[in-house]
């Protein structure tokens, strides 16, 4: 019932969030200029040029609510919150215009007119207004009340798992630890679906029940023993016997709470766009909530905005648990901004900080093999495999596997196939790393029944992976299995049809089996797809002279095949 309720979710949020076309009559450069922005994601040029619009047409309801969008998107909740204000004051009033006025005075500790807006039909939504309720309610310090909005929402269908969620918070907030841990351990506690913000409640919610035993136990059971910087001190505190503080510390938090696990629900299900404003708004209600700082950052990166997601990632304070895990985010947003000098430089300057962490080495090493830097990759990598001394990781196969990678473009193979059988090592059946190794294995003609055993077993683990399918079907065609290989090779051109190595490998595959005006057609499609200037080079040569012709000039054997089908 969760699902079905965030697809309904989503589908509202897909409604709200396009922006009709404005049909009356304003600056024609501002509006064109501000919907362009808009359509880029640009927030900061369209907040600019919908408000120049504005200036010239002020009751255009339409250009009210594009600009209440794009401030909202920048995390100006005081900016958005007059236009929308205006918004309000008519007939049809909006969700996004709603939803900055909540932010507006929940920040403001309005509880009175957050409830005023939510009972005259001007909130967000079913579950946005049910949640903002109970919490509105606690802030008025009536937390009978605010029980029962929790309890009546929970009443609806698909929302049990929100309800009981914040009830348990609101619950913690005023000091009710043990009516808390009395719903995180009901019958009825698995609609909840914690997610790590949760489980970091119930924890601090134990510890504030003298249960640090109980607390480190759910730790390590969530979490695992690799942990981060936070819950590496999290356990520290709860072992040196600390009673740990609960994380929110009234209504206003709370407030924050209900937008950010909205957030959490709507991502992946609605327009990223959308989903930020849940975000910012977070943000504006809980200075501070670096979790909603994260993520509207990482959201920012998904939809292009390097600029504001550098300067949300480094809006974290250094001394916050997170702040490596927002330098690594701030790192990889100045790579996409084409800046990777200064990529490489935030993560050595982390290195120098968390020295100690195997993630920041691993985030180094990525970056530089991102960059082609493989010698430096793989020192980064080294001093991450030699930070785990041996202890066991979930994280550990990867640091192999991705060495194995710079060893291998090095030409340094011995190395890398270490790397590679030790990655599989500690994960056997990791479909990244059989069909790595088996696909390299193939390519250097050697240990071929191996490379095909690694590879069918990769295909297996992962059938729809268009990489995976090709290496199976390559490594049939080298093992002279050509009418094997077609339905394969046919098989990842569908799934990944505009990648010049999948349709080249096709093209040979079809060349083998005789159907040669076929092969020529898919090797045209490869070099349609701008393959690395080499491969292009030997395609237009196997184009020219055809494939055994090729294969003769580079020393190769020429392959059996049947004649031309010309089909």
């Amino acid at each position: 019932m969760r699902a079905s309720f965030l697809k309904a979710l989503a589908a509202a949020a897909a409604l709200a969030a396009p922006l009709p076309a404005i049909a009356e009559p304003v600056p024609a450069g501002a509006y064109l200029a501000a919907r362009q922005a808009q359509y880029q994601s640009d927030f900061l040029s369209a907040a600019r040029f919908y408000t120049r619009a504005l200036a010239h047409d002020p009751g255009n309801r339409q250009l009210m609510e594009a600009a209440t969008v794009a401030y909202l998107a920048l995390g100006q909740v005081d900016r958005a919150a007059p236009v929308a204000r205006r918004l309000t004051g008519g007939d049809g009033a909006t969700q996004v215009a709603n939803m900055a006025l909540i932010a507006h005075y929940g920040a403001a500790e309005n509880y009175e007119r957050v409830l005023d807006l939510v009972g005259e039909g001007r909130g967000v939504g079913i579950l946005v207004d049910g949640l903002v309720q109970g919490w509105a309610e606690v802030g008025r310090g009536d937390i009978d009340a605010a029980v029962a909005a929790f309890d009546a929402m929970g009443e609806e269908r698909g929302l049990m798992g929100f309800a009981l969620y914040h009830k348990a918070l609101a619950l913690a907030s005023a000091g009710d630890f043990a009516g808390a841990e009395a719903i995180y351990s009901s019958e009825v506690a698995g609609a909840m679906q914690m997610t790590r913000r949760g489980v970091i409640a119930r924890i601090e919610v134990l510890s504030q029940l003298g249960r640090n035993d109980d607390a480190i136990a759910l730790l390590e059971e969530s979490f695992g023993a690799d942990l981060d910087p936070e819950l590496r001190g999290l356990r520290a505190r709860l072992e040196a016997g600390e009673t740990l503080p609960f994380h929110l510390r009234g209504a206003r938090d709370g407030l924050a709470e209900v937008f950010y696990t909205i957030a959490g629900a709507l991502r992946g299900e609605a327009n990223d766009d959308f989903t930020l404003l849940y975000t910012r708004v977070a943000g504006h209600l809980r200075p501070g909530h670096v979790d909603a700082v994260l993520m509207a950052a990482e959201l920012l990166e998904d939809l292009g905005q390097y600029e504001l997601a550098t300067e949300a990632y480094k809006s974290v304070p250094r001394d916050h648990p997170s702040h490596q895990a927002a330098e690594i985010g701030r790192a990889q947003a100045l790579r996409q901004a084409g800046k990777p000098d200064a990529a490489i430089e935030v993560l050595e300057q982390l290195t120098g900080r968390y020295g100690d962490y195997p993630a920041v080495h691993s985030a180094l090493g990525d970056m530089l093999r991102a960059l082609e830097r493989y010698d430096a990759a793989a020192e980064a990598y080294d001093r991450a495999i030699a930070l785990y001394d041996g202890a066991p990781s979930d994280a550990a196969w990867f640091l192999y596997y991705a060495r194995g990678i710079a060893h291998e473009r090095l030409d340094e193979w011995p190395a890398a196939e270490a790397d590679f059988r030790q990655a599989l090592e500690l994960n056997p059946d990791q479909p990244q790393v059989l069909n790595y190794l088996g696909y390299s294995l193939v390519e250097k003609q050697e240990k071929l029944e191996e490379a095909l055993e690694m590879i069918e077993r990769a295909v297996e683990a992962r059938p729809d992976s268009g990489y995976i399918v090709d290496s199976l079907g390559w490594a049939l065609y080298r093992l002279g299995r050509y009418e094997e290989a077609v339905g394969h090779m046919e098989r990842a051109a569908e799934l990944l049809p505009v990648d010049p190595i999948v349709n080249d490998h096709l093209g040979d595959v079809y060349w083998a089996v005789g159907r040669r005006t076929e092969a020529r057609f898919q090797w045209n499609r490869a070099l349609s797809f701008d393959p690395e200037p080499e491969e292009a080079e030997r395609i237009r040569r196997k184009l020219e002279v055809g494939l055994d012709a090729v294969l003769a000039e580079e020393g190769a054997e020429p392959l059996a095949v049947a004649g031309d089908d010309a089909r």
